[in-house]
């Protein structure tokens, strides 16, 4: 086997990445998408739980970037529940990217089948890091 067609030792992401961006706070997700986008992933970005569900549903992505406080039917810990127990979902990595810095939440998200966890304000070069990380890992 070896590293043919891997992206090993290159700064350069897999252009076709599909990214999921799940935030309700609309400068947040803005600037969330425009940093992934800037790194060459294609993003969509959505406000709510019920529409990510949707989303992931119709279109798996290769990776979700998850708000845990979101208003509506799904929080992210409801999210991160469904979308593990899909059978088109349940491998896809989740990266909670969240205000909640507590134990408890870090346990939940846990639980619920996070991949990675990252609080707000969080360093913009350590999340395309991790994003980079898992997208070089086997769906």
């Amino acid at each position: 086997m070896g590293l043919a067609g891997s992206s090993f030792g290159s700064s350069c992401p897999s252009p076709d990445m599909r990214i999921l961006v799940v935030e309700d706070q609309d400068s947040i997700r803005r600037m969330i998408e425009a940093l992934v986008q800037a790194r060459g992933y294609s993003v969509t970005a959505v406000a709510t739980g019920a529409k990510a569900i949707d989303v992931a549903a119709t279109d798996p992505p290769d990776l979700v970037l998850l708000d845990l406080m979101m208003p509506g039917q799904y929080d992210g810990f409801a999210v991160c529940q469904r979308l593990r127990r899909e059978p088109a979902t349940k491998a896809i990595p989740i990266v909670i990217v969240t205000a909640m810095d507590d134990p408890d939440a870090r346990s939940r998200a846990t639980q619920a089948g996070a991949t990675a966890f990252f609080t707000k304000p969080f360093s913009p070069i350590a999340l395309l890091k991790e994003i980079e990380r898992l997208g070089k890992s086997p769906t």
